[in-house]
Parts: structure tokens; C-alpha cells; sequence
């Protein structure tokens, strides 16, 4: 492929406003979905960037379509609706679905593409929208070793990170695998960080012990302006999402019969949460909905 590609992105909401910002500093023409969930677009429009009113429109004119939508059934609708990007997919072109998806479907996905002559990969990502901003996502890459060498350099222009964990729909195994835990650990930190709130402990303490021990980690550090100080910035991932995540996740092992027992009491949480209405809330927000002195 070129070095200078034209981009088709769907999706300039929290995550994809940063890739579309990185993909227009690397020099790459883009094209976007107008959407009202997008992210304000004024410095992208100022840069180069063009509107368009339909995912065909999208698609028409570009090397590669990426996807940056919420899930499963965003991705079906943005690609095979009537005016989707199937119905302006020119041969040849490059569909990388960014999102968070069901692999079964990704799978089946692929096949419909290619059947128009397309070429499909999931690169789903991980890290926050401030990463996304700064170009330094990590993504997880599922498709053939060919097509992967061949957008790789692509990829750089938004990824610190990029791993290629097998075939299409294996990125999106294993980032139903990343968020069980991720998701998993927030749900313990938090009910544990509910429960110091509780009993009085100092929450300075608790920081200081948990840092210092078994507790520490990413997942700490992004839930601890929370724990100190009731900021929840640094994880701005909801807990409607969370619970549409663990929802794929165990949609996923349901299929290979694998063991989900723990995964069970996290889903039950997080669905707990969405059906008290707290869907909007930021994960951080568990440590407060949880205590009984603040919940």
C-alpha cells in the first residue's frame, strides 16, 4: 500500500476523535461518519478532515474503513445497512474494526466482506481516550500475517503498542480476555475500597497499603484518584459498557464450554448496577455506589 492512505473512519467518539486526530498528523486524508455521538470535530475539520452523511459515502472513496463503535450490533448495522459501508466498498479496500465485539460474529463479518472483495481485521484496543489523543494505544490484532505486515505501518500512526495474536477474530478473543480482567480487578478494588470507606479507614491509608502490595497495578492506578479524592477522569469507561463487555465475555466461553464461575459474580454486579440505572456512571463510580455510607 501507499504511505499516505485515504481513511474512512466511523465512530469520532471518545476513542476515535484521538484516531482521528493521529491518523491526520501522519499526513493520511480522512473521511468520517457524521454521527451525533462524535466527539466535537472542529480541530479535525480544520485539519483536513471531511464529513459525510452515510457509511457508503464513507467507504466509497477510501483505501481503508475503520470502525471505532461500540459493539456487535453497531458494527453489523454500520456495515450492512442499506447505505453501510458494504454498499460503497470498492475492491480491494481494508475494513479494521476497532470495537469491542462478539468473535463469532467478527468471523462471519470477515466472510461477508470478503465476499465483496474486501479485506477484514479486528484491532481492538485497549487504553483510555487520553492515549488515544497522544497516538499511544494498545491494539490487538487478529488477521492473516500478510495483511497484518501491510497495515502494520498504519497502525503505528495511532498505536504505542500493536500485538498480533493469530487469525480474524482472535484480537477480539483476546479482548474479551483483557476486560474480563480488567473489569474484574475494578470490581474487587472497588468493593474493597467501599468497604475501607465503611469501617473509617483512612482512604490515604489504604492507597499507601494496597499500592505497596498485592493491589497495585494499572487498574489501581486508574481507579485511585477515585479512591482518594471521588475523581473518576482517569478511567472513563462506563458501566454500561463494562456490562456489555462481561455480556460478550461470557457469551464467548458459554460457546467453547469453558470455566466462567468467577466471571458469573462480576456479570452479576455490573447488571445489578445498570439495572439500578447507573449505566452512565464511570467504573470508578463503583466505590461510591457500593459503600453504604455514600451509595
Amino acid at each position: 500500500m501507499a504511505s499516505n492512505y485515504r481513511i474512512g473512519l466511523i465512530g469520532v467518539g471518545l476513542m476515535g476523535h484521538g484516531i482521528a486526530r493521529n491518523l491526520l498528523l501522519h499526513g493520511h486524508s480522512l473521511a468520517f461518519l457524521e454521527h451525533p455521538g462524535n466527539q466535537p470535530v472542529d480541530d479535525l475539520l480544520a485539519q483536513g478532515a471531511e464529513p459525510r452523511n452515510s457509511a457508503s459515502d464513507v467507504a466509497v472513496e477510501a483505501d481503508v474503513v475503520m470502525l471505532c463503535v461500540t459493539g456487535t450490533p453497531q458494527v453489523e448495522a454500520v456495515l450492512f445497512e442499506s447505505n453501510g459501508v458494504l454498499a460503497g466498498l470498492r475492491p480491494g479496500t481494508i475494513v479494521i474494526d476497532c470495537s469491542t465485539a462478539i468473535p463469532d460474529s467478527t468471523r462471519a463479518i470477515a466472510e461477508r466482506v470478503a465476499e465483496r472483495g474486501g479485506r477484514f481485521m479486528d484491532a481492538a484496543m485497549t487504553r483510555t481516550p487520553k492515549e488515544a489523543e497522544a497516538g499511544r494505544l494498545n491494539l490487538i490484532v487478529g488477521a492473516t500475517d500478510d495483511l497484518f505486515a501491510e497495515v502494520r505501518p498504519l497502525l503505528e500512526c495511532i498505536a504505542e503498542v500493536i500485538t498480533h495474536v493469530g487469525p480474524v477474530g482472535s484480537g477480539h478473543q483476546v479482548k474479551l480476555l483483557h476486560n474480563f480482567v480488567s473489569l474484574g480487578f475494578s470490581a474487587v478494588l472497588a468493593e474493597a475500597a467501599a468497604v475501607a470507606r465503611d469501617a473509617g479507614i483512612s482512604r490515604e491509608a489504604f492507597v499507601e497499603v494496597l499500592g505497596n502490595g498485592g493491589g497495585g497495578g494499572v487498574v489501581f492506578e486508574r481507579l485511585k484518584p477515585f479512591v482518594l479524592a471521588d475523581d473518576a477522569s482517569g478511567f472513563r469507561f462506563s458501566l454500561a459498557n463494562a456490562h456489555k463487555d462481561l455480556g460478550y465475555y461470557t457469551e464467548m466461553v458459554d460457546t467453547l464450554g469453558a470455566a466462567h464461575g468467577v466471571a458469573e459474580g462480576i456479570d452479576a454486579l455490573y447488571r445489578h448496577m445498570n439495572e439500578q440505572g447507573h449505566g452512565e456512571a464511570a467504573v470508578p463510580e463503583l466505590v461510591r455506589l457500593l459503600s453504604t455510607r455514600e451509595g
